[in-house]
């Protein structure tokens, strides 16, 4: 059988007069225990009956009912059995019902005798319904979160009272209940209502007429038990303060921890959170603990606007959950008052009713509205704002929003706007450290590439200053110890110890060259030029030092007319003959190269030198830039170089403020090299006439 009505209701609708109070756990065990002990320190024979909720409780007080039952037969006690309580009649009465009865949730114990009565009567309230009539008592609308998890002690409704007329309400109420359940016990039950005068209160309250009205005596509780419970429930309610607190500063660890966790999952592995992921777990987290309708991070590069990339999108106030998303708007900063507040004074900003501020709406006097402000407001329905810096030693990383949404302004409390700045120092040195590895691998990757110079350069320098000077010194000596040697001979020797050091003085020169323009110490002479000029001269250079047999085929593409270009004519010259000879380099004689040139559609003009020759791996398209490159390496080789010369062609293409890169299909499929050359603009044209 289950009967699902509430005692608590049946009497608070048989007596409306009665009003409720909320009790802790540890108040009413203890009032229960004092009226116990009443009736064990009494000589009368009281009625008794005691409902618990589970017989897990019931056997805590197993003993102290079984020493009641010695001095009382009329003793009942109720509970929902868990293990092997049952209906029965032994030292007393016993009554099981389902866990699903209305006496599931309820706490009851009652005293009725000749001289004295008393009861309590409550209805155990979950942490929901606690919060829910809270805050309903404070005026504040609920907002949809999770329970309070820092209400640990269990909350009661109901009344404790001494008074006789409602002491026996509600022993008629549980008689009636027990006799439902147990119908044997009907003759022992009609001998407790006539004993203590019980039988006509049950059959009114059965036909509901309010009994408010009806003379009872009452007995004053005794004064030191109201105090012994005020005193209760005053060290309860500061026990509760104190679990609060605590809660709130372990949700804050929790919500700190986690986040560390995250960050620290990618350190473990070697490879930390980018920036983007760490603000991506920080929002969503910092969104879901808060129950925030929107969380925003976003970093601060610019003071004049910036990107919203990051977001955790809730419900809103009002329940509607389609709230607009702020991804990829663009958030202005440098014309909004709570930003520029922020950055000034490097503490968080809160407006707890966007649509009163004077910093949004104005305040009619001094200050106008803002209406780029007021649009935002509008537009993502925000009636709470709060911003809170993301700071690393006084500087300015980012940003953390919160937006509360909805018709009812929020009201952020102490420990959330204290775990809102926690969370923002959190990120912040996050950030530091994700910058701080990334500039780390950066400068590994430099350390890197240095070793590798400076591996090429005494490879290459050993190798090229070698070869040379070997020639060198064996052609002398031979000038010097064969003096029978044929004219012809010593033209041949002399000829190669000049070639030689020829080669000699260029790998020099080359390294003077570059490391003047890495210096910045190279004196710009720019010049209105035209470009075929710089190509013929370019070529004269190339047709000097090689023979018309070793050179393959070169064709010029260069269209008539052409505009002008405007660079420094001898490093112009110089780029096109370093190319020029490189095509040669890795063309055969049976090859071609060809040298073409037309404008971008912009202010540069393009100029192409392509070749059928060897051809360059994709991979390697950008390193071929590199100082020292060799693809044959150092020592394996066909061809003589020292690898600077397409490092001195992107500095000098650089320095005219231009762009030099790399085309090629793969292995001996030829390749292309591309540079852009400012084109004359048509004013200076005009006055150079």
């Amino acid at each position: 059988m289950i009967i699902p009505t509430s005692v608590l209701t049946e009497l608070l609708w048989a007596l409306p007069h009665l009003r409720t109070q909320m009790y802790f756990k540890s108040s009413l065990t203890a009032l229960s225990h004092a009226m116990e002990d009443q009736i064990l320190a009494s000589s009368d024979k009281h009625l008794v009956i005691a409902s618990f909720q589970r017989e897990r409780f019931y056997r805590q007080e197993a003993h102290r009912y079984r020493r009641i039952a010695e001095r009382t037969d009329q003793v009942y006690v109720m509970a929902a059995p868990e293990t092997s309580f049952t209906s029965g009649s032994g030292f007393y009465e016993t009554v099981a019902f389902e866990p699903e009865d209305g006496l599931g949730k309820e706490w009851h114990l009652v005293v009725v005798g000749q001289h004295y009565a008393t009861c309590l009567v409550c209805r155990e309230r979950t942490a929901e319904e606690t919060k829910v009539k809270t805050e309903e008592a404070r005026g504040e609308k609920s907002r949809l979160s999770a329970p309070l998890e820092m209400d640990t002690a269990r909350r009661f409704e109901g009344i404790w009272t001494f008074d006789r007329q409602v002491s026996c309400t509600v022993a008629g109420l549980l008689l009636n209940r027990i006799l439902q359940y147990r119908p044997e016990l009907e003759e022992k039950i009609a001998q407790a209502q006539n004993a203590y005068g019980i039988a006509s209160v049950a059959r009114v309250v059965g036909v509901g007429v309010n009994l408010s009205t009806q003379n009872a005596t009452a007995t004053n509780p005794d004064p030191f038990v109201e105090c012994l419970l005020t005193y209760l429930q005053a060290g309860q309610y500061k026990l509760l303060k104190a679990y609060r607190s605590i809660s709130a500063q372990e949700r804050k660890e929790r919500l700190v921890n986690s986040i560390t966790t995250a960050i620290r999952r990618g350190s473990n592995t070697g490879q930390p959170l980018h920036p983007d992921e760490i603000l991506e777990v920080a929002v969503q987290e910092l969104g879901q603990a808060l129950s925030a309708c929107r969380c925003l991070i976003y970093r601060v590069s610019t003071d004049t606007a910036t990107t919203i990339n990051h977001e955790f999108l809730g419900v809103s106030g009002s329940g509607d959950s389609r709230l607009v998303s702020t991804l990829g708007q663009t958030w202005p900063l440098e014309n909004n008052p709570l930003f520029q507040e922020v950055v000034q004074k490097r503490e968080q900003v809160y407006v707890a009713d966007t649509h009163t501020d004077s910093r949004i709406v104005g305040d009619g006097l001094k200050s106008g509205s803002n209406s780029q402000l007021q649009a935002i407001v509008s537009n993502f329905s925000i009636s709470s704002w709060l911003m809170v810096p993301v700071l690393y030693q006084d500087r300015l990383l980012g940003m953390v929003e919160l937006h509360y949404c909805g018709g009812t302004p929020y009201e952020c409390e102490e420990d959330e706007l204290e775990l809102v700045e926690a969370i923002a120092t959190q990120i912040g040195g996050a950030l530091i450290q994700a910058e701080a590895y990334a500039n780390l691998q950066d400068l590994n990757q430099q350390l890197e590439a240095l070793d590798r110079t400076r591996s090429n350069l005494v490879a290459i320098t050993g190798h090229e200053l070698r070869t040379p000077l070997s020639t060198i010194q064996v052609c002398l000596e031979s000038l010097a110890t064969e003096p029978d040697m044929s004219p012809e001979m010593r033209q041949v020797m002399l000829n190669t110890a000049l070639s030689d050091a020829e080669r000699m003085r260029k790998l020099v020169q080359d390294f003077l060259t570059l490391s003047r323009l890495e210096s910045g110490r190279v004196q710009w002479h720019p010049e209105s030029l035209e470009l075929q000029e710089c190509i013929d001269l370019a070529l004269s250079s190339i047709r000097a030092r090689h023979s018309d047999a070793q050179l393959p085929k070169i064709i010029t593409q260069v269209p008539d007319p052409l505009p002008l270009v405007r660079a420094d004519g001898e490093w112009l010259v110089e780029v096109l003959a370093k190319l020029l000879d490189n095509a040669c380099k890795f063309t055969t004689s049976k090859g071609k190269i060809s040298i073409k040139a037309g404008s971008n559609g912009g202010s540069m003009l393009e100029v192409t030198v392509a070749d059928t020759g060897r051809g360059i791996e994709p991979n390697r398209l950008e390193a071929v830039f590199d100082r020292f490159y060799q693809e044959e390496g150092a020592l394996r080789r066909t061809t003589s170089g020292t690898g600077l010369g397409l490092a001195i062609c992107r500095q000098i293409v650089s320095g005219w403020g231009g762009e030099i890169w790399a085309e090629s299909a793969g292995k001996d499929k030829g390749s292309k090299f591309h540079f852009t050359v400012p084109i004359v603009a048509k004013q200076s044209m005009v006055s150079s006439q």
